[in-house]
């Protein structure tokens, strides 16, 4: 696990605990903050200062999902920290705050122990992934980090020892999540085209995943014209990775389809600098599907799963593309280029019309920071989703929803399919009808519709919460790979 810290489940009580922190979970009520059956106050009547009730009453406390109070109580071997933690209703969207809120607290502490509010199997898998995802950092400084600021060494979970699976899965989910996470805070000056592809060689070893890699002439021999047109006018060519995980007896083919510009500057219609500085993370598409697939093996996925990541650096140069130049996409299907910009859609078209010419899925799941305007429709805390299967938007978004990673449905709508049209191609890669006005989210999803035939399709936009600007709850500042839980409960669940 690529976590600092560590999460054991224990029996016994809080009484019997060496730690250096001890929590006590306070309920939120109707009539207030009760203590929680069966735990009450750890055994540690005789050290509290007061009784709960009169210590809830002192502090303030309502209860509130990681809402906390501490003060020293004696022990034997002399003073420790006693803390009480609000754990809400105790649901696992509660306890996933919990965990966060208790990671984050406890920085610096060598051992904490947090006696269990009593929930089942859920709530123990969210509030492993609040804990490991709240304490995730990813850091090129040659200093040592502070010991304030160092993750908690070891997390005791007491009297939760029957939840021991249950929290092995939330650190499956979360060491997934932190895979992606490293993959796109990765500086671009070492993330190149062919840096993802040998990773995806390393977790394809690691995880039992056959993998195939088309190189720069592969790529034009098969005919992925698209790919290569967006990744012509950068130094460093560009990749297709194909990845698969096939269990016995699978009952479904999936495939998911991660774009992966691993530095976009815009191309020629270059992006403001503002806009630019965030560009090594426009490949977490990319990094999402390849650490979904890393975990596949290790949560019992039934299904078959083939990820696709096509690569590529959008630079300008002389050999770049321009404006007003016709690609032609592996379906074969011509695309006019009126914004080197609107690159993302392009390496996706390729990756979507291999995926139906040549693998026979049941369904196709892409995931992409593809638009400015989904984030303007939805802001940083909800994906954009788009469907043309009911049933299968339905379980992405329960998915998503017990992930605690939003998203919203948005409509296909057909009346403004007409803008994806070209004058001189098949298909132009922006919205050519300028009184539809600023649909640049549907647009895309449109366009990209064009390239998965009848098949089953979802395509997630991430671009609002893709990224974040700042340390809170779960996230960390950079690259969150929002997105990666909801798929590994989705494929977990066919």
């Amino acid at each position: 696990m690529p976590f600092a810290t560590q999460i054991h489940p224990v029996a016994g009580n809080l009484a019997d605990s060496t730690a250096d922190l001890l929590v006590l979970p306070v309920l939120a009520g109707d009539d207030g903050p009760t203590e929680v059956d069966g735990v009450a106050d750890g055994g540690l009547t005789q050290v509290l200062p007061a009784a709960l009730r009169d210590l809830f009453t002192h502090y303030s406390l309502t209860g509130k999902a990681g809402e906390l109070a501490q003060f020293p109580v004696v022990r034997d071997r002399g003073l420790v920290r006693l803390a009480l933690l609000g754990v809400g209703s105790g649901s696992p969207d509660d306890l996933r705050k919990v965990g966060a809120a208790l990671s984050r607290f406890a920085r610096g502490s060598e051992t904490v122990a947090l006696a269990w509010p009593g929930t089942g199997e859920a709530a123990a898998v969210a509030f492993a992934e609040g804990v490991l995802l709240a304490s995730y950092t990813f850091t090129l400084k040659t200093g040592e980090t502070p010991r304030a600021k160092r993750p908690a060494a070891t997390i005791q979970v007491v009297g939760a020892a029957e939840l021991a699976d249950a929290l092995a899965r939330g650190g499956e989910l979360a060491s997934a999540t932190a895979l992606a996470r490293d993959l796109i805070n990765t500086p671009s000056l070492t993330k190149d085209p062919e840096w993802m592809a040998r990773r995806a060689r390393e977790v394809a070893a690691d995880s039992g995943l056959d993998v195939r890699v088309w190189d720069e002439d592969e790529l034009a021999e098969a005919g992925f014209g698209a790919i290569l047109a967006v990744g012509q006018g950068s130094a460093r060519p560009p990749r297709l990775v194909q990845l698969d995980y096939t269990p016995e007896n699978p009952t479904a083919h999936v495939v998911l389809v991660g774009k992966g510009i691993t530095f976009d500057t815009g191309g020629l219609s270059l992006k403001p600098n503002d806009n630019m500085k965030l560009m090594k993370t426009d490949m977490s598409g990319s990094a999402i599907v390849l650490a979904v697939l890393s975990a596949l093996r290790a949560v019992g996925a039934g299904v078959r799963v083939t990820g696709l990541l096509p690569l590529a650096e959008n630079a300008f140069s002389g050999d770049a593309t321009r404006v007003g130049d016709v690609l032609t996409t592996y379906s074969g299907r011509t695309v006019e280029v009126l914004n080197t910009d609107a690159e993302g859609r392009l390496v996706l078209a390729d990756a979507l019309g291999y995926a139906v010419a040549e693998l026979g899925p049941d369904v196709i799941v892409d995931v992409a920071t593809l638009t400015g305007a989904a984030k303007v429709a939805l802001g940083t805390g909800i994906g954009a989703l788009y469907s043309t299967d009911d049933t299968v938007a339905a379980e992405i978004e329960r998915a998503g929803t017990d992930s605690a990673e939003p998203l919203w449905r948005m409509p296909l709508t057909e009346d403004y399919v007409e803008t994806t049209r070209s004058r001189v191609a098949d298909l132009a890669n922006i919205g050519t009808r300028k009184e539809f006005g600023p649909a640049g989210a549907t647009d895309a999803a449109l366009f990209l519709r064009e390239f998965v035939g009848d098949v089953p399709w979802a395509h997630l936009d991430i671009a609002g919460p893709g990224r974040s600007m700042k340390e809170d709850g779960l996230l960390s500042k950079g690259g969150t790979a929002f997105s990666t839980r909801t798929l590994l409960r989705w494929v977990g669940r066919l």
